[in-house]
C-alpha cells in the first residue's frame, strides 16, 4: 500500500463555473491584484493539487474578473 499523496484529482468545478461566466484562464490572471500565472489556473482547472494559498488567489481572482462571490468549496472537490 502507497501512502503517496495523489496530486491529479480530475477535473473541477471551478472550470465548469468559467465556463458559465464566459471566463478564460487570462481574464482570471488580469483580475488578479497579487502576482499569478496562467499555470495557476491551468492547474486548478485540471485538479492539480494547490496549496492552499493558491487556491485562495485563484477564488479572489475568480471573484474579481466574474462579480461572484464563490468560496473554496464550490470551485474544488479535495
Amino acid at each position: 500500500m502507497s501512502d503517496t499523496l495523489e496530486h491529479n484529482l480530475g477535473e473541477q468545478p471551478i472550470t465548469g463555473l468559467m465556463d458559465a461566466l464566459k471566463l478564460k484562464p487570462h481574464d482570471i490572471v488580469a483580475a488578479s491584484s497579487v502576482q499569478m500565472t496562467h499555470k495557476m489556473v491551468a492547474r486548478a482547472m485540471k485538479g492539480r493539487r494547490l496549496t492552499p494559498r493558491v487556491k485562495c488567489k485563484v477564488r479572489d481572482a475568480l471573484n474579481a474578473a466574474g462579480g461572484t462571490s464563490y468560496v473554496i468549496g464550490d470551485l474544488f472537490n479535495y
